[in-house]
């Protein structure tokens, strides 16, 4: 066990600033965490950043936050005795039986304890899981968020069922590559929308069948719309989708309240879906999804832990194709 003197390299929040989220974000030593009874500890060798981390910083969570806090969500590492897990980064109520996405007490780690953007986290035994030799650790530390959340989004909540058509909206977010990457393999009909030409690009790399500019009106009406963004995107993803069709919504980077045409939903009967995150059946069958198709996520950009700053910069700034990642010490990438 470690001593209460040693300490550790972390990527954390000092302080909340809604107008300027990255005034608090510091990157430096803290104390090794403590592992509570029925924790483990993972000493991490990748973790994923996401725009969670930018709202951690402007002081904006589902819980009031705590300050001084580690930021990050989710990861890939090793425990005491050198097995390689996979983070599953919802936590839940003491004895809470069900979806776990639907305890009212649920939190992610970096909002009620520290998150995975540092050498050592202590991690509930509950949430480790083997990560499959297909998966090397900078992918797997993109999944416990970004697609499991497009994971849910796309298998549990769209209903679509292969050749059918989706809208993607975006196209190098992390959640909306990991749609296109999904969808693809499970063999829909992928359409996108990205605000430049070398976006669009990356997402028919990735294997959307057709992409159009942001706003732009479709050739024809999908079966499902996956939104991520919200304010800027809702009436065009409520404009794009099918009678009896499916809007499923996970985000709000450009704003929380929607514009709805509420006429078109009540006479064309639409289902709107928000999801946050996922189960851990959902997850073991996202890892297991993914490595039985032998899918390689979209990463962005790669960079080590003691640049974190810049890479949640990058993030904060939309600056990124696919998912930032950060590692720790030597892993291949």
């Amino acid at each position: 066990m470690a001593s209460e003197t040693e300490t550790m390299l972390a990527v954390y929040a000092e302080k909340g600033d809604v107008d300027n989220p990255l005034k608090g974000l510091t990157v430096g030593q803290v104390p090794i965490p403590r592992i509570p009874e029925g924790w483990v500890r993972v000493k991490l060798e990748a973790a994923s950043v996401n725009y969670h981390d930018v709202f951690t910083l402007k002081g904006i969570g589902h819980h009031p936050i705590t300050f001084p806090r580690i930021l990050g969500c989710e990861g890939v590492g090793t425990l005491d005795d050198g097995f390689r897990v996979v983070i599953y980064p919802v936590m839940i109520s003491p004895g809470y039986i069900g979806d776990e996405t639907k305890d009212a007490k649920r939190n992610v780690f970096s909002e009620l304890v520290d998150g995975t953007m540092a050498e050592h986290v202590a991690v509930p035994r509950a949430n480790v899981l083997p990560l499959p030799k297909q998966i090397d650790p900078v992918s797997g530390a993109v999944l416990g968020i970004a697609w499991l959340t497009a994971y849910r989004m796309l298998f549990t909540k769209s209903g679509l069922r292969p050749g059918q058509t989706m809208l993607v909206q975006g196209s190098s977010g992390g959640v909306s590559t990991a749609l296109i990457q999904l969808g693809a393999a499970a063999g829909m009909r992928v359409f996108t929308t990205g605000r430049s030409p070398e976006k669009r690009k990356l997402a028919e790399s990735l294997g959307a069948e057709r992409t159009f500019e942001s706003g732009e009106t479709l050739l024809e009406q999908v079966d499902a719309v996956f939104d991520t963004s919200g304010a800027v995107t809702w009436k065009h993803s409520v404009a794009s989708v099918k009678t009896g069709g499916t809007i499923v919504i996970c985000g709000g980077h450009s704003g929380f309240e929607l514009p709805t045409d509420s006429f078109r939903l009540i006479v064309d009967q639409l289902s709107i879906h928000g999801v946050y995150a996922g189960t851990i059946d959902e997850f073991r069958s996202l890892v297991s999804f993914v490595a039985g198709k032998k899918i390689k996520p979209c990463i962005g950009k790669v960079l080590p832990l003691l640049e974190g700053a810049e890479a949640i910069r990058l993030v904060s700034e939309g600056k990124t194709h696919g998912k930032m990642v950060l590692t720790v010490g030597d892993v291949a990438v």
